[in-house]
Order: structure tokens, then sequence, then C-alpha cells
């Protein structure tokens, strides 16, 4: 790892990334990569890992390369999730953004419109282009243009309480041989009882998770024509919302005490027995493997099959601010990152799947549990339509999270959804609209 740091470094910089007096405004610097009057260039990279092994994995390549970089230092500050949104506009605006800015890929479209991050074309190393999947890049890529690199990739799958299967002789289904949605359906009946559930669908701000679902039936949600966006809600995008409303409300097979849960708010009921099967994302593994009692046995099912297994390919991602005086130390940085060795650090550390090809053949991730389901996940991650919708943001916030938890909490009808998503929600997308 040593080696590599010095090698990516010396390689990006030396091949002429490196403007002649980059963040020297004297002249009187003394060589690539470093500041005014000889210093080192210092950057800064705002992280939002929280899990302790993530944290960890961050600081540990960043102390490696700081070690090894002497002329580029990288200062790793802490982010937090639940706030980042606001921080990074008042951050933006200000003028105090960090150097390197770790995100999402649904936010950046907003970001690079205001002028925010930096379009990385020209910048982003064949290291990195060609060993990170394509669904990742067409995640991060606007109008011909990247504006982040991709490294960690989410595929909503379902964890089921072994015993319980093994009791009604019900087999886990393979990566090759995922259940279809009907199979879902049959399996969460016969999983019910006076005392557990067969699924707990936890629907807490939901947008994000339905739309992804709602691919599996070839649900887009937005229509464009001529750089507008128009949202619409057809056959295809209410079939994911009908099935799981009838899990609740039809066959009773999936618990209303749960639709209001989020996060690891579901774990005691599904520890207790109370919940055969949850619905979540793939880096919940960790949680449950923390969290689980002694002895209590689990698996990970593979991502339900409609008419396909698709889902949004929404990488975490890592951009570079507009405003920053180093984007070429910033990108020799990055190269170093997430090079395959460091990705697959990252996605341990969060239990997710790397957007490095070569990282997912790493054995840190291939011995962890349940790998094989986790590794196919990333095959049918690709480009959804919300991730070009210019206000997304807005409209998801203020009509379609909480008209969605309207309707799984049986408030409002399935019509009256779709006239609120598309009839409110155009509102909001023609001020966005070119």
């Amino acid at each position: 790892m040593r080696r590599a740091a010095t090698i990516v470094s010396a390689g990006v910089l030396s091949a002429g990334l490196v403007l002649a007096g980059c963040g020297s405004g004297d002249g009187d610097g003394d060589g690539a990569g470093t500041g005014s009057g000889g210093d080192p260039v210092t950057l800064t990279f705002q992280s939002l890992a929280f899990q302790p092994e993530s944290i960890a994995a961050n600081q540990q390549i960043i102390e490696q390369w700081n070690a090894d970089n002497p002329d580029i230092q990288v200062e790793y500050l802490q982010g937090d999730w639940a706030s980042v949104q606001d921080q990074l506009v008042t951050a933006f605006e200000g003028g105090t953004a960090p150097d390197l800015v770790h995100y999402e890929a649904s936010y950046l479209q907003d970001f690079a419109d205001r002028g925010w991050i930096l379009d990385l074309t020209d910048l982003v190393p064949e290291t990195l282009t060609d060993d990170i999947l394509d669904g990742a890049w067409e995640a991060v890529t606007f109008d011909d243009s990247v504006y982040a690199v991709p490294f960690l990739l989410d595929a909503q799958v379902i964890f089921a309480n072994k015993t319980l299967l093994d009791a009604a002789g019900i087999a886990v289904p393979t990566p090759d041989d995922p259940w279809t949605w009907d199979e879902f359906a049959d399996i969460s009946t016969q999983l019910t009882d006076a005392d557990t559930f067969g699924v707990a669908w936890t629907l807490k701000d939901p947008a994000n998770r339905m739309l992804n679902l709602a691919m599996n039936f070839g649900g887009g949600f937005f229509e464009e024509s001529d750089g507008a966006s128009t949202a619409i809600f057809g056959d295809p995008e209410k079939e994911a919302f009908q099935r799981i409303y009838d899990q609740l409300y039809v066959d009773k097979s999936a618990a209303t005490d749960a639709i209001g849960m989020g996060g690891s708010d579901p774990l005691p009921g599904f520890f207790a027995g109370q919940y055969a099967m949850l619905p979540k994302g793939i880096w919940f593994r960790q949680q449950i493997i923390d969290q689980a009692p002694e002895g209590f046995e689990w698996v990970t099912i593979p991502a339900l099959e409609g008419d396909s297994q698709a889902q949004a390919a929404a990488p975490q991602t890592i951009s570079v601010a507009a405003e920053s005086e180093h984007p070429e130390e910033a990108m020799a940085f990055l190269e170093y990152m997430l090079n395959p060795e460091n990705q697959a650090l990252l996605a341990k550390g969060d239990w997710m799947i790397p957007a490095s090809s070569a990282a997912a053949e790493d054995p840190v991730l291939t011995e962890t549990p349940d790998w094989p389901v986790a590794a196919a996940s990333g095959t049918f991650l690709e480009q959804a339509p919300f991730q070009r919708v210019r206000g997304y943001e807005e409209w998801k916030n203020k009509v379609a999270n909480p008209s969605i938890e309207e309707f799984f909490a049986n408030a409002i009808s399935l019509d009256e959804l779709g006239t609120r998503l598309t009839e409110d929600g155009n509102e909001i997308l023609e001020r966005y609209n070119r």
C-alpha cells in the first residue's frame, strides 16, 4: 500500500495534470504539489462514514497517503448524513466547502447546475475509468460531464430469520434463481401466524426506495422532453405500491406497526421472531451482525424479480469542489484512495458493494457473510430516470415522501397518491424545467 500511494501521486502529477504555479501565489513554490513558499498543499476531505469500521478505513487510507506524500497532505473532516445537505449548501454558498466532498449521486445534478462541483471529465485517470462499473459512472454523468468518482453501491435485498424459514420448509433462493414478487407474497403469507408477520416493510422517508422497487416493473415516474421533466404515475409505477399495500391490508402478512420505522428500529422485533423477513439495503448485514443475539440464524435473500431485478445505481461519491485551488492534487489523492485495494476496505467498512470490479474479488469482501448475494446485486444496478430530474430532491422531500407515507398508512388511496405525485409534483418541476 505504501508503494502504491507514491506511484499513484507521482504518475498523476508528473503526467502534466498539475497546472504551473498551482497553489503558489508568489511563484516561490519548489515543485508540483507544493503551495506558497514551498509549503505542502493541504486538501480537506469531508467524509460521511459513520460506522466505526468505515471511519477507521478512511483514516487509515489518509494516514498512509500523508506519510507517503509530504507535499500533498489530506485533512479528514467528519460529516453527518443527517445534516449534510444544509451544511454543504451553506458551505458552497459561503465559499468554505471542503476540497473533497463525500455524498451520493442523486444530489449531484443540483450541485453541478449551481456550479458548486467540478467537471472531472478530463481529470479522471484511466485506472479509475476502466475499473469502476459503467452503471456507477452513468449515475455521476450529466450532459456528458463527470461530476464525481463513484465508489460504494447499495441494493435492496431481504434478510430472513433462517429458523422460521426452516420450520416452514422454505428453501433459501440463490442469486441465479431469485424469488419473484408473487412467490415472495405467497411465502410471506406462509410465514404469518398469530405470533409472526411474514415481512416488515420499514417505510419511513420511502420515496427513493419505492422508486427503486418500481423499476422491477418498468416504473420510471418521469418523462423528459426538450429538457423538461414531467412526473407520471401509470400502471408500471403503481405495481410495487399495490403489492406492498396488499401485504399490509389484504393478506395482512406485513406488519403495520413497522411502516413508520427506519434504520435499525425493526431489529428487536426481527430478533424476537415477530417479523420473519426484513427488506433492507445490503449494508444492513453489518447492523444484524453487530446486534443479533447469540445463536440467532439469518440469511440474505436476493433482490426480488418482477419484469426484472433492476434497481437504481445511486452510488456514494466523492466530488471536487469548484472553489478548490488544487483539483489536480485532489484527483491524485482520489486515484489512490479509490484503488481496488482501498475500495475493498471502504466497502467492507460500510458493508456495501464497491464500484470497482477488481475490489469485488478481494478476499476482504469475499469472506464476508452472504457475499455472493451482495456481489450479484451489483450486476442489475442501472441509471434510473429520477437521477436526471432537475428538482427531484424538492419533489421527493415536499411531495413524494409525505404522500407515500400517507398511502402506506392507509390514509389516502393509490389514485390520490398518483394525483399528488403528478399534479403537485409537476408544479415543483416546472420551476426547474428549461
